[in-house]
């Protein structure tokens, strides 16, 4: 008969008791182990306790692939009670049979106090590199799998761990979503999703940030998607730019995309009027449809000859699309800094700042470092934003991992109109910054040029989880068309 291998966190007796007690109800679990910290005292009746420093890290993986000796891995990774439907199991094992696939995850209910929610998850796919892709707390692995994942895994990871395993997994077997509500569990983080996207980025994860890179670095390396920063000659592995195609009026532009923004508009466009250079430069807000008194905000300042106020009323044009018309207008500077209609320019030197940082770094593209703030400019958590733990050698490869490229971003506009943006409002930069990596170098800007506001009304400041799910599927698959063109382009190489 099919036996499964029940791996948990365990802090505590009464902690763990009801997860066991629900495990211990199926007739295919065959043998339940407690992954407990060093300092962590008990046990359950008829469990094993394994002891691990932490829950991700690879000696975890490398224990429980020890343990391992039935014909599937289940592995929980929360502290908090576990209830399966019934049969929900057995279906784990069914599906797991018919399809061979090396790791499953499901679909499932959320517990907080004010009820449960449904959790429904997305399909992983070719480019799903991110580190905190959402699988939900169950992972369900054929053991012989994971056994093979664990004996490719080459470094000691204390964070990268559970990463590292199923990047090794997916080399050789499928990851299958479940499309089925087979369990549910206390969700932890009940904070908005305008407050969970900067976790990535806090300082305080640096550490983890760095092993996350060495493992999808390592993995890209494998399956033939990474790009070297050098030749086998020794020369640079970007292209080098002249900075002299085109005829442009101004050297900047600042662009901003705007609907219906009437309490941050008018500080945007100030910020930028504002900026000290010795160059020409000008503001294109593109606009379209706004409706709350915005259009007439921005008409306020018509009268200085450096505001260029495009009207966009296309029904189906997002925000990729207004950055191509700013792009493709006649009056385009030779660079094209973003600004979002929400946020400010953090003083008057960061155009100059950006602009600069073209010629010195010899790039297609820069991206800057920003400071969270408030509505009213003072710093939040988790305050300095500038992703240090990006090299100019392994930015490209790193880019595939994080779910953003940081602000502000600008651009060399002649590269900006061969690529172009897809014509959505959401990924639309990050897709055009995978894909101007791929040939040219991004340069970096370290010191803090960008004010990104954090308020009730943020496009992203409290997504549903449909919203949430469709905005990291369609990122995920700029990752897979991005990956899938990166492997292409190194076998003709």
């Amino acid at each position: 008969m099919t036996k499964i291998n029940c791996f948990i966190p365990f802090a505590e007796k009464e902690q763990a008791q009801k997860t066991i007690d629900g495990l211990k109800s199926s007739a295919l679990v065959n043998k339940i182990y407690l992954l407990a910290g060093a300092d962590v005292q008990g046990t359950v009746e008829g469990c094993e306790v394994i002891k691990v420093n932490n829950l991700n890290a690879s000696a975890t993986m490398r224990a429980i692939a020890d343990k391992a000796d039935a014909d599937f891995v289940l592995l929980y990774t929360k502290y908090d009670t576990l209830k399966f439907a019934p049969y929900a199991i057995d279906r784990f094992v069914q599906i797991a049979q018919d399809s061979q696939s090396g790791m499953l995850y499901a679909d499932h209910y959320n517990v907080t106090d004010k009820g449960a929610d449904k959790a429904p998850v997305i399909d992983y796919q070719y480019g799903s590199l991110r580190d905190d892709f959402d699988f939900g707390s169950v992972l369900f692995f054929c053991a012989q799998c994971f056994k093979q994942a664990v004996a490719a895994m080459k470094a000691d990871y204390e964070f990268a761990g559970l990463y590292d395993l199923r990047l090794k997994l997916s080399q050789h077997a499928a990851i299958t979503h479940i499309n089925e509500y087979l369990y549910s569990d206390v969700e932890l983080d009940t904070r908005k999703s305008g407050e969970k996207i900067f976790d990535y980025v806090d300082p305080k994860n640096r550490g983890r940030q760095i092993e996350m890179e060495q493992a999808v670095t390592e993995h890209l390396k494998e399956i033939g998607g990474y790009l070297a920063p050098v030749k086998a000659d020794g020369q640079p592995n970007f292209r080098h730019i002249e900075f002299n195609q085109g005829d442009f009026a101004v050297e900047a532009t600042v662009m901003i995309p705007v609907r219906n923004r009437i309490r941050t508009i008018r500080d945007a466009i100030k910020s930028v009027l504002m900026q000290k250079t010795d160059f020409k430069f000008n503001l294109m807000v593109v606009d379209n449809f706004s409706t709350d008194g915005t259009r007439e905000a921005i008409d306020e300042f018509k009268d200085d000859p450096r505001m260029i106020h495009i009207i966009a009323d296309y029904y189906d044009m997002g925000i990729g699309g207004y950055w191509n018309l700013a792009a493709h207008h006649e009056k385009a500077g030779k660079f094209i800094v973003q600004l979002d209609s929400d946020d400010m320019y953090k003083d008057e030197n960061t155009l100059t700042t950006m602009v600069k940082a073209f010629y010195e770094q010899n790039v297609a593209m820069v991206v800057g470092t920003y400071m969270m703030t408030d509505f009213d400019g003072n710093m939040i958590a988790p305050g300095i934003i500038d992703h240090k733990e990006w090299t100019p050698e392994n930015g490209r490869n790193n880019a595939l991992r994080i779910n953003g490229l940081g602000a502000p971003r600008a651009f060399y506009t002649p590269v900006l109109r061969e690529v172009k943006l897809p014509n959505t409002s959401y990924g639309e930069d990050y897709a055009l910054g995978l894909n101007i990596s791929r040939h040219y170098q991004i340069g970096r800007v370290y010191t803090p040029v960008y004010m990104c506001r954090r308020w009730d009304d943020n496009s992203d400041a409290s997504l549903d989880v449909v919203k949430m799910n469709n905005n990291n599927l369609y990122k995920d698959r700029i990752r897979t068309w991005e990956l899938q063109a990166r492997v292409a382009m190194n076998k003709k190489a």
